[in-house]
């Protein structure tokens, strides 16, 4: 009984010491990390969505509507330089390149949105079967744009927050140096004033 006892310590030791590692918040910063970059990525798959939607949008207009050629010429502009702009997850911490990015999907959904406003002034395009398909899923992507931001916000806040929180700030401090906080997405100041649309 009394060889015994010193295995039963030991193993209580061993169990006491892994129940302590799994709950001490080791993990959590490069699980969180993670979680933001893979919702980035789901922003970028939206963008680039969007992005492919427009040339055939633009095409559809452009055979109803020849006469808007500087409002056609402003999305197709806006949207190369969206497509332009990268920002990969290593630079998720540089709020000025977030800001970069951010401006120039502004750009695009800005210049969307007077050609989208176009249609009014044309029933026939109005009607146009590939056009309201068109409408149909840029609308839908731009949906999905709104849910993957809000999902990457609500990652950075969490990735963020264990960063700057006990036992994370440990962590942080000492094994994860490397890892920054990540910047947020931040309404652009237009955001509140729809798009002035002039014909």
């Amino acid at each position: 009984m009394i060889t015994s006892l010193p295995r039963i310590r030991t193993a209580l030791t061993v169990l006491l010491l892994g129940f302590l590692v799994s709950s001490c918040g080791y993990n959590n910063i490069p699980t969180l990390e993670e979680q933001a970059k893979a919702k980035w990525a789901d922003v970028q798959n939206n963008y680039q969505r969007r992005a492919d939607l427009i040339p055939n949008l633009v095409a559809t207009v452009q055979g109803y509507a020849k006469q808007e050629k500087d409002v056609l010429i402003a999305v197709v502009e806006a949207r190369a330089k969206a497509t332009q702009v990268k920002l990969d997850v290593s630079q998720l911490s540089d709020p000025e390149k977030v800001k970069q990015f951010q401006d120039a999907q502004n750009q695009l959904t800005g210049a969307l949105g007077r050609l989208l406003a176009i249609s009014e002034n044309y029933p026939d395009l109005k009607s146009n079967q590939n056009f309201l398909a068109l409408q149909s899923q840029l609308e839908g992507t731009e949906n999905r744009i709104t849910v993957a931001r809000r999902d990457y916000i609500e990652a950075v806040r969490l990735y963020n927050t264990e960063l700057r929180t006990f036992p994370g700030v440990l962590w942080a401090s000492t094994f994860f140096r490397a890892s920054k906080p990540m910047a947020e997405f931040k309404a652009d100041e237009t955001a509140q004033t729809p798009p002035k649309v002039k014909f």
